[in-house]
């Protein structure tokens, strides 16, 4: 980790030694899957559970459409009352996909949030208009605290939209992302991959899984990655990773299973683009700065981003009898993001010197572990009750989260010097240096920098959660489901908060405000199901959900238990989210494709909310309208498709007293998505596909409220194209092509609606060796 006093430029070497010795493993595996191949590269997996042993990018596996893993869904997904997608290992192969945001761009409705306005730069999805990055779990476990997540040791992606804190505690009322991960399998297996691309891509990955005997076995998953960002300057990354696990008893009635997860990076932290705030030039349409796309006003030396990730599980699940099931979890995870970063928007107003516009380079910092640990006990089975057949699971989660957020000073001794004539105020000279300035319309990433860093005591927060929940699906002969759920928890948080004054990049005074706050909430979901066939339903569900003020940072509630004005003595209540859900399902050509659609309307109210110049009060409120459809499986053995199209009417129901921005749409919340990802086996060798992306103009804004601001920042909508192809070389061998953005559209991917927006990476190409045996 970097040394907090350090002073002078900052270096990131490559991990070329980690990368070859992944790709030995994977080498190995080629070796060994080219004299083995006892399996036809055809056969078709025809069990939900089984593994898929032939080569995933050529052959389109046939086995049933996927169910989400948590045996809190008591139904089956076709018979679950709510809209979940399930992304399967196949889809995450298949895209090329290396991070969470790859893997959501196949679920509409999804977007990404900037990190900025508090926010940390890290994984920020937004579901249904509403920021998620608080609620994404692992195997069912929060994982909290900013990260960015990679995908080498996933089975699948589970996404859960509208309000869901009876499945998961405190939510933002968007919706959750579970990682559900690679366990030890009963029979033995080798995968690897070596994929080499433009713009210094490189990754290797393996998968290695023994059973020692019946009852026991092991499983390794491996990575190594690095390479540039496409059509942006100086923009790099650099990541490794490890995931052993053990399972005992795999044949009995008891199994134990222990696993860790590591991760690393090491990367370019990057916020794009200026916005028109930055001169007096003629707005654009979108109001961003009409520059280069490829520009990047970071300086390489100083601008850094590590990220690291260790989580350790041990689990068992013990069968009682035939339908009784009893399950315990326990977990320890830490996570650090640490990152100094250039925001191209914050260093003050670009002034026009000398003939061209200057701008004042301005930094966002953070230094952020989080240490959580976690106890999940879980009973779940089947049992016949007064004559109605009940699938129920009841539980109790502990856990207790700290998370540590400091600042760090950037104070510049020598650096770009700012021309002559370019005025600075002050108070700047005295906290960030006079140097450090830049073209607008070319700036120079070369840029020398020198300077002092040091970081700030650390802002504390601990939260403990106490909750009991259950799930119970009740069956009213074979067509009619009652599906319910009620979880109820009681949510500590406290800790201390810190104001700092710096000179010359040394704090010289520090002040801490201690605060704290406890919350009990209830949240419910109901749902009944009509099934006109065995393979359909129609559905009808009401859900909610508790946002309490003061949860971990990530998420767009950041408030703590206190407030200003008549708040300043008072606790804060929970936010309140609720949805009405209407839809229908169903699984179709023998189970193997399955369609879904939904209409919602999802509201979130209590936010804090300004309602005169000196008065507070919880009565602020927002609303979703919208529909959707999905679509995953095989339409024939030989053609498969993956994604969906959503609709989003959203708006600001009410905000501050100002007025400003009632009644306009929700920031990171486009009417019209659109997600599709296809295949089809040409020959027994050759497969072609692709994927087409679409997402409508989306405003500008961090917290989960109304978009665009006075400004009406926006990122224009898009079109997104990939191509996919693959040849099977021989039994168990395949050569797999992705270009990622086929037409080289130049888009925005978000903006904060403040500062920056963020481009999207360019065209890029990238050719696989899959092998397996």
């Amino acid at each position: 980790m970097r040394n907090p006093n350090f002073t002078g430029v900052v270096s990131r070497p490559r991990r070329a030694l980690s990368i070859a010795a992944v790709a030995g493993v994977a080498g190995l595996g080629l070796a060994q899957a080219a004299v083995a191949g006892p399996d036809s590269a055809d056969a078709a997996v025809t069990t939900a559970n089984a593994d898929d042993r032939s080569v995933s990018s050529v052959t389109i596996d046939a086995k049933r459409v996927a169910d989400p893993s948590s045996s809190k869904f008591t139904a089956p997904l076709v018979d679950t009352p709510k809209s979940v997608t399930v992304i399967p290992a196949k889809i995450i192969e298949q895209t090329a996909a290396t991070s969470l945001a790859d893997i959501l761009r196949t679920s509409p409705g999804i977007t990404f949030g900037a990190g900025e306005g508090g926010q940390p730069l890290a994984d920020r999805p937004f579901i249904r208009g509403q920021a998620s990055a608080n609620n994404v779990f692992v195997d069912g476990v929060r994982d909290s605290g900013g990260q960015v997540r990679e995908i080498f040791n996933l089975e699948q992606v589970e996404v859960v939209k509208g309000p869901d804190s009876a499945y998961g505690g405190r939510g933002s009322g968007g919706g959750s992302i579970n990682l559900s991960s690679k366990s030890p399998k009963a029979d033995s297996f080798a995968r690897g991959s070596v994929g080499v691309g433009t713009d210094a891509y490189v990754r290797a990955t393996a998968d290695l899984n023994h059973a020692l005997n019946d009852s026991v076995a092991v499983r390794l998953n491996l990575l190594a990655t690095q390479g540039d960002t496409p059509g942006r300057k100086s923009v790099s990354f650099d990541r490794w990773g490890v995931a052993p696990s053990l399972a005992i008893g795999l044949d009995g009635d008891t199994q134990l299973t222990a696993s860790y997860y590591h991760l690393e990076g090491d990367q370019t932290p990057d916020y794009g683009v200026p916005l028109l705030t930055k001169t007096t030039q003629p707005r654009t349409a979108s109001g961003i700065l009409d520059v280069d796309r490829r520009s990047f006003y970071g300086v390489a030396s100083r601008d850094y981003q590590k990220t690291k990730s260790d989580i350790a599980t041990f689990a068992i699940d013990h069968r009682i009898d035939e339908t009784l099931n009893l399950r315990q979890v326990v977990r320890y995870s830490k996570s650090l993001n640490d990152y100094i970063v250039t925001n191209p928007g914050d260093g003050g107003a670009a002034q026009f010197v000398q003939g061209q516009w200057w701008m004042k380079r301005g930094t966002k910092t953070r230094w952020n572990p989080t240490e959580t640990v976690a106890a999940v006990t879980d009973l779940h089975g089947k049992k016949t009750f007064l004559g109605l057949e009940h699938s129920f699971d009841v539980g109790l989660e502990l856990s207790r989260e700290e998370n540590l957020n400091a600042t760090y000073s950037t104070f510049t001794t020598s650096g770009a010097a700012c021309p002559t004539g370019f005025t600075i105020a002050a108070t700047t000279l005295a906290s960030l240096g006079a140097g450090d300035c830049t073209l607008v319309y070319k700036p120079n990433d070369k840029d020398a920098w020198t300077g002092v860093i040091n970081r700030a005591p650390a802002a504390r927060n601990v939260a403990k959660t106490t909750a009991l929940y259950g799930f119970d699906t009740v069956k009213f002969g074979e067509k009619v489901l009652l599906n319910l759920g009620l979880r109820h928890d009681r949510y500590e948080s406290k800790g201390v908060d810190v104001a700092t004054t710096q000179a010359n990049g040394v704090f010289t005074s520090v002040t801490y405000t201690p605060r704290s706050g406890s919350w009990a909430f209830t949240n419910y979901q109901v749902g009944l199901v009509y099934k006109p066939t065995p393979g359909s339903s129609l559905y009808v569900s009401y859900s909610t959900a508790s946002t309490p003020p003061g949860i971990a940072a990530g998420d767009q509630n950041s408030n703590t238990a206190t407030g200003t004005g008549n708040l300043a003595t008072v606790q804060l209540e929970p936010e309140d989210s609720e949805s009405f859900e209407a839809g229908a399902k169903a699984n179709v050509f023998h189970d193997t494709l399955a369609l879904s659609a939904a209409l919602f309307q999802t509201s979130r109210k209590n936010a804090q909310i300004q309602i005169d110049a000196t008065t507070y009060a919880q009565v602020g409120e927002v609303e979703v309208k919208g529909f959707e459809f999905g679509v995953s499986g095989n339409i024939t053995p030989k053609w498969q498709v993956f994604g969906g199209y959503t609709y989003m009417d959203s708006e600001l129901v009410r905000g501050a007293y100002t007025g400003v921005n009632q009644g306009d749409p929700l920031a990171n919340t486009p009417k019209h998505s659109i997600s599709s990802f296809t295949t089809y086996k040409v020959t027994r060798k050759i497969a072609l596909g692709g994927g087409a992306y679409h997402v409508s103009k989306s405003f500008g804004g961090n917290q989960g409220g109304a978009g665009g601001g006075a400004s009406r920042i926006y990122a224009p909508a898009y079109w997104r194209y990939d191509a996919f192809a693959s040849w099977a070389v021989s039994t168990g061998v395949d050569l797999q092509l992705n270009i990622q953005n086929l037409t080289d559209e130049r888009y925005i991917a978000r903006t904060n609606g403040v500062h920056h927006a963020d481009p999207a990476p360019g065209r890029q190409a990238i050719l696989t060796l899959n092998v397996k045996y």
